[in-house]
């Protein structure tokens, strides 16, 4: 009867959780390639729209009779306004697929939490289309939203990892 040693080590299968963390770490980088390129600039672009969005959040979370007076949405408010801040700045020095992928949630539930808001209300209060800044935030997430799906579908097709250019059709370097 054969038993085991529970001092042997067992080997880990990480290898999936290996591919996958490789996959999530997929960017355009520095590579001068046309598809890296706008993926690079899509991410800066979405970026920047992500920041745009927590400006005009923190805007009307600041003015006098703002959303800060609002219970639940005055807080709601200025926690979208630094996260935007924060994911923003982070997809544009990152360029990475996580990024992409943290930043296109971000946007999309922002924008859901306005149209639940406009349609049905949200912790008690009902917002609408005529708001100040609310069509242009509206367009601002969709837009940026957009940017993010491209930036993370180029980087899912186009920055695959490069073979080295002394490396053979093989792998191996010769």
């Amino acid at each position: 009867m054969a038993t085991t040693d529970i001092h042997a080590p067992v080997p880990l299968r990480t290898e999936g959780v290996k591919r996958t963390l490789a996959l999530l770490r997929r960017g355009p980088g520095r590579s001068h390639r046309p598809v890296d390129l706008v993926a690079t600039v899509a991410f800066i672009a979405g970026g920047v729209l992500l920041l745009w969005s927590a400006y005009i959040h923190f805007h009307l979370w600041g003015e006098t009779d703002g959303y800060r007076s609002i219970p639940t949405i005055g807080p709601l408010f200025l926690l979208q306004s630094i996260a935007g801040l924060v994911i923003g700045l982070g997809v544009i020095a990152l360029r990475q697929l996580w990024a992409a992928v943290v930043g296109l949630g971000f946007a999309v539930v922002t924008i859901g939490g306005f149209l639940l808001s406009v349609a049905n209300g949200l912790f008690g209060f009902k917002d609408s289309w005529l708001a100040p800044y609310a069509k242009q935030a509206f367009v601002i997430e969709v837009v940026a939203a957009a940017l993010l799906v491209i930036a993370a579908a180029l980087c899912l097709v186009g920055s695959a990892p490069r073979v080295r250019p002394d490396a053979s059709r093989s792998g191996h370097t010769t």
